[in-house]
């Protein structure tokens, strides 16, 4: 069972924490968590590009010449794929690039992630998480007390907690979601995991 120390939020040790071996310490499944992250990042897309067929574009109603006796080639519209300013054959048209994962496949790949931030030791606990008021310059000051104000770091709370979402929007290197809002991408995405404790007990609750 993975063992990990418990911080306050002045950088100082205040204890040890015993992390689930179900969800911290699973064996890792890089070919999981490549699909999963797809299928995130596929979810995004939005599929809004289009194209117009020889159906959709203006024009075309008369025949440009007689079907003989002109010696040009046979054609029946202006708006032919064929010709400038025609239709488009086979062009993009708006679609869901979006597909889903079975339920345990999703959640086993969140585990992988968690566990790979575990065994780089780049997962940091802390007892508790919060700010008097939102302040950007606090949240700064608190990143430089652990040294990661130049790194990705994402910071995961039990609930989402206001003063501490605000204090961090304006921040491109850091990021605060609350436990139920976890995802692979953005563990990936993060050089730094910052869990409170209470949120460790949340996504153990959830997902043990």
């Amino acid at each position: 069972m993975p063992t990990v120390a418990v911080y306050d939020m002045t950088n100082n040790k205040v204890g040890d924490l015993e992390l689930s071996e179900e969800i911290f310490g699973v064996e890792i499944n890089e070919g999981l968590v490549h699909q999963a992250v797809v299928m995130q990042m596929a979810s995004w897309r939005l599929g809004t590009h289009s194209t117009k067929t020889r159906a959709d574009v203006r024009g075309g109603g008369k025949k440009p010449w007689r079907q003989k006796g002109t010696g040009r080639a046979r054609a029946g519209s202006r708006r032919s794929p064929l010709w400038r300013g025609g239709g488009t054959i086979f062009g993009p048209h708006p679609r869901d690039y979006s597909f889903t994962m079975p339920r345990k496949q999703r959640r086993l790949a969140l585990k992988c992630v968690l566990t790979d931030k575990v065994n780089e030791g780049n997962l940091i606990v802390l007892d508790e998480l919060n700010f008097d008021e939102p302040k950007t310059k606090k949240f700064v000051e608190f990143q430089k007390t652990f040294g990661v104000d130049g790194c990705k770091s994402l910071f995961i709370t039990r609930e989402l907690i206001e003063n501490v979402t605000r204090s961090s929007n304006n921040l491109q290197n850091a990021k605060a979601i609350a436990a139920l809002q976890l995802n692979v991408y953005d563990i990936l995405n993060s050089d730094k995991l910052f869990l409170t404790k209470d949120a460790v007990a949340k996504i153990e609750e959830v997902y043990a």
